[in-house]
């Protein structure tokens, strides 16, 4: 089974990205630019900065989700993950 690393910025709730598998190839950020975002401190890579809140939000969330192209980003459908 795969180990999945979440972001220690990463918003609490249902969506993250998993560190260990993404590519930092943007196209989250491009499908969802008010929900993910990139940080290249000490623990680099893309993570969900914010949860969404709006239908308009949750649908960019999930196209995101569907456009990564080697499945990094997770919904649990849980509303708290961490």
């Amino acid at each position: 089974m795969k180990r999945i690393k979440i972001h220690p910025l990463n918003a609490k709730g249902k969506y993250y990205v998993d560190q260990n598998s993404c590519l930092i190839c943007e196209d989250c950020f491009h499908a969802a630019p008010n929900n993910f975002a990139y940080n290249n401190d000490d623990e680099y890579g893309y993570f969900v900065t914010k949860q969404p809140e709006t239908p308009e939000e949750e649908a960019q969330c999930q196209e995101a989700m569907q456009s990564c192209p080697i499945e990094s980003i997770f919904d649990d459908g849980e509303i708290n993950n961490q």
